[in-house]
């Protein structure tokens, strides 16, 4: 799968529903899933969130409910299609999440929210 910018539309890659593109201060748009509300961040857009004034309230998603897809083991970037490695965030070790290392990360409901208010 060859990522085209002009066709932004994904699916997600925990549950494979589709992925609402969601505008943010008018310079992010960020991918959130329709079902599981998980959220996918292209290179360098979960640490421009984070740094936001309330950037938190993209992550609709239920904790708990998010914490159910940790289960899922092979998950593969949205863009490329290849395997994405799980990785945590050196200063919140709990929290896990998805990487590419060529295009991005996806972190479950609840993720976001958490990472944002270390």
């Amino acid at each position: 799968m060859e990522y085209n910018p002009d066709e932004h539309s994904i699916e997600c890659p925990k549950c494979g529903h589709g992925m609402d593109e969601i505008s943010y201060g008018g310079d992010l748009l960020i991918d959130r899933c329709s079902h599981c509300h998980g959220m996918w961040f292209d290179q360098g857009e979960a640490e421009l969130l984070k740094s936001k004034w309330m950037g938190e309230a993209l992550d609709t998603g239920h904790a708990a409910k998010g914490k159910q897809w940790d289960a899922v083991e092979d998950v593969a970037c949205p863009r490329c299609g290849r395997d994405m490695e799980k990785a945590s965030d050196p200063d919140q070790p709990h929290i896990w999440y998805e990487v590419c290392r060529d295009h991005g990360m996806f972190m479950d409901a609840g993720e976001f929210s958490d990472y944002k208010n270390e």
